[in-house]
């Protein structure tokens, strides 16, 4: 079968290059978009505007009335109207294969480390199915992050897609970065969408280091970034991780932020004529977001664990792109900037923050800890504020006086430097022995 596929590909390309070419032109350029007369064009074909060396490469994202709205791939400084435009016949198409282990990519796939890509990678389209929904893996195997709060009492399974859920400024990145060396998984695919290229160069050598990126496939598109590349940069990092799953691999793969790749796929949508819906978000918005995020999973072989950042616009965790991600993801952890401010890292909040898998992927001696660790949290969180002006009476609730004296080792536990490492069994011992109240439980620090 796989002889046959490569003999079809070949054919399909010889087919392509014997085909007379038909050449467009630029005939309006209007904002970030460009329209293109006289070409045959499917949506998603890549179309080369320019001759020669001088070339721009843009995506079709809409077509009517015989002509194609284009958005670019690069910059539009010298595009113009007249402009030749012709049509590649295919859509974007990246390279994938063990070889991108340690390298650091741009939105479309190309190196950016400064180094050509190594020889025998395969060729592939961006775009591809999500696996049948028959046919994917169950979760029920647990997915360690070396991160103790979220192993414990949010605990991730293979193949869960999870949200972080957070305003600017509060700790994603650095969880991220946290998760990327303290994590299980075979391979690990990083997209940082809309980030500022400030901060790429500090997580790459900073947050990430050599360890981490030694077993990572970083892809960056930043916040000057085309709209279009940056939304594409989305859709390349988890074609990539799909690689590695087809291949029988566990991957994690962390997105930063799906906020802002829904403003990308905004811009795009306005710029070809839809109209705003939700909050100036158009409907192919809330479209893409499903169509992406269910890639991620399980297959017949292999899994993804997906990671998605979303900025929360003003703390509000009910705006529309946060309502539609928790209503797609198999779960969310909650970051408070409360706890950040005091110095809480991770600033998870707990009682706040679920995942739907937990059940299947724990034991029952592991579930029922965690469920006396949450109780006891949200005695602690009822009582607060009556301790706080004094107005609490000792022995008026038996689990409040529980909570208030292994509070002080349930917060430590719930902290961790970023550099600090735990396994997925030191966790849950190490919890055991704090609500057990044996304060050599802890982990020296």
């Amino acid at each position: 079968m796989s002889i046959l596929s490569a003999i079809s590909g070949e054919l399909a390309a010889v087919t392509r290059l014997a085909a007379p070419r038909t050449y467009g032109e630029v005939a309006k350029v209007v904002g970030l978009s460009i329209t293109v007369a006289g070409l045959s064009a499917r949506i998603g074909d890549l179309i080369a505007l320019g001759e020669d060396d001088d070339i721009t490469l843009a995506e079709v994202v809409a077509i009517a009335d015989g002509a194609c709205t284009c958005l670019p791939l690069g910059p539009m400084i010298g595009i113009g109207s007249g402009m030749r435009a012709t049509n590649t016949g295919s859509p974007l198409q990246i390279m994938v294969g063990d070889g991108l282990r340690g390298r650091v990519l741009d939105g479309l796939g190309q190196p950016l480390d400064g180094r050509p890509l190594p020889a025998g990678l395969a060729q592939v389209t961006v775009e591809q199915a999500p696996p049948p929904a028959l046919l994917r893996q169950r979760v029920d195997r647990p997915m360690p992050l070396g991160v103790r709060a979220i192993d414990t009492l949010m605990t991730v399974g293979r193949g869960q897609r999870l949200g972080i859920f957070a305003g600017s400024g509060v700790g994603k990145s650095s969880l991220m970065s946290m998760i990327t060396r303290g994590t299980d998984a075979e391979i690990t695919v990083v997209a940082l969408i809309g980030e500022r290229g400030r901060e790429v160069r500090e997580f790459l050598e900073n947050d990430l280091g050599p360890e981490g990126l030694a077993n990572a496939v970083v892809i960056i598109a930043t916040s000057d970034e085309p709209p279009m590349v940056r939304l594409r940069a989305a859709f390349v990092a988890t074609r990539i991780a799909e690689w590695f799953r087809d291949c029988g691999r566990d991957v994690l793969l962390l997105m930063d932020s799906v906020t802002r790749l829904a403003t990308a796929q905004r811009e795009i949508g306005l710029s070809a004529g839809e109209p705003p819906a939700s909050r100036g978000f158009p409907p192919s918005v809330f479209a893409m977001m499903p169509r992406l995020l269910e890639r991620a999973g399980g297959g017949e072989t292999g899994s993804i664990t997906g990671l998605y950042t979303v900025l929360v616009e003003g703390e509000d965790h009910n705006e529309p792109i946060a309502d539609t991600a928790r209503s797609i993801l198999d779960g969310h952890i909650v970051l408070d900037r409360r706890l950040a401010t005091a110095g809480h890292f991770p600033s998870i909040d707990v009682l706040e923050s679920i995942s739907r898998v937990a059940s299947a992927v724990t034991s029952p001696e592991q579930r029922a800890v965690a469920k006396q660790a949450r109780q006891l949290m949200a005695a602690r969180r009822d009582v607060k504020e009556l301790v706080e002006i004094g107005a609490y009476v000792s022995g008026t609730n038996p689990r409040a006086d529980q909570a208030l004296a292994l509070w002080p080792a349930i917060e430590d536990f719930l902290q961790q430097e970023m550099d600090e490492t735990s396994t997925f069994d030191q966790a849950w011992h190490q919890l055991a022995a704090v609500l057990a109240g044996v304060p050599e439980g802890l982990v020296t620090r």
